[in-house]
């Protein structure tokens, strides 16, 4: 996805794939690729069940026991999947975090929510119960929780939505990680607290100088704190590219009908769009395009051979058998 190698990009997804294993087989991510430097920040964008959480928690190893994952995932040149599960853990509790999509279900409801921050110092950083303490209430400031000293001896059930999405955020950065990922950090809060959230994580990320991964359905969100993307439909990464460009000139007819369903300014409600039909199911995969019963540009070669990812001349990616004529529609 840019001109970074697994030897020199800060991570770097190979060919990953993902299985779930129980009545049936499902492929939840099939054959994924993409890469990121240190400090940068890159968007993974569709709709629910494209495979784009599952990619991230593929990453901190927290799938659930059994779930099958192939191909490579390169850390500063070490495949994570190879490492021994002690220092697996080490590397995805200090140098990697993860921002949950569900601040309720990420925190612990029987602990308050400034032990849970400084449990993170004590377990990682060496820290004294006190001095862990104090680096809790300290970090509960700085994610912009007033009365932080008060705030931390409450349970996340006297939180707002927003406040314990800080609350996650924090704990995410508590030790300073090179790499953030973020599933969805807006879902379930209102428009205000959604744009508050995302000046967060962008001032944190550059006061930490962490490379973001965000992970969302929102491309308007995704043009406000990503500089490129990938776009991913049914397991599979369909379009990559600058984010300005796939915002202004999307080559993929599901990246386009992605960008239909973004209000704007100047787009009346009932002129949004939306994708006709559902993504097809994972364990019953078509033989063709996995997009083409719902696209409109669909031609029989599209229903039964299945596009490939090619270079455009703008150096973006597109797995699209008719990308320059869609690109010129």
């Amino acid at each position: 996805m840019n001109e970074s190698t697994s030897d020199t990009a800060l991570l770097a997804i190979e060919n990953l794939r993902v299985t779930f294993h129980g009545e049936r087989e499902v492929p939840a991510v099939r054959g994924v690729s993409f890469s990121l430097s240190a400090k940068e920040s890159v968007a993974v964008l569709g709709e629910s069940g494209c495979g784009k959480t599952a990619t991230a928690r593929a990453v901190m190893g927290l799938l659930d026991p059994g779930t099958e994952v192939a191909g490579r995932i390169v850390y500063r040149g070490e495949d994570v999947l190879a490492l021994p599960a002690k220092r697996r853990r080490a590397l995805c509790g200090s140098k990697m975090a993860m921002v949950f999509q569900d601040a309720q279900t990420a925190l612990n409801p029987s602990f308050t929510v400034g032990d849970q921050i400084a449990e993170m110092f004590r377990v990682h950083a060496g820290a004294s119960k006190k001095a862990a303490r104090e680096r809790a209430t300290d970090l509960i400031s700085k994610v912009g929780i007033p009365d932080a000293k008060r705030r931390a001896k409450e349970y996340p059930h006297q939180l707002s939505g927003g406040m314990r999405q800080r609350v996650v955020i924090a704990m995410a950065v508590a030790l300073g990680p090179e790499l953030l990922l973020a599933d969805e950090p807006t879902t379930a809060l209102d428009v205000t607290v959604q744009a508050q959230i995302i000046d967060l994580l962008q001032e944190l990320r550059q006061e930490y100088e962490t490379a973001l991964v965000l992970i969302t359905h929102d491309l308007a969100v995704a043009a406000q704190v990503a500089s490129r993307g990938a776009v991913m439909y049914a397991g599979q990464v369909v379009e990559t590219g600058a984010l300005e460009r796939l915002y202004r000139s999307p080559r993929h007819p599901y990246t386009i009908s992605l960008l239909e369903s973004v209000p704007r300014v100047e787009r009346r409600v009932d002129d949004l769009g939306s994708i006709p039909g559902s993504p097809p199911d994972p364990a019953a995969l078509p033989e063709g395009c996995a997009f083409a019963s719902r696209c409109r540009f669909a031609v029989d070669v599209c229903r039964v051979e299945q596009p490939v990812l090619r270079g455009l001349a703008d150096g973006s990616l597109v797995a699209c058998h008719r990308a320059e004529e869609v690109a010129g529609a």
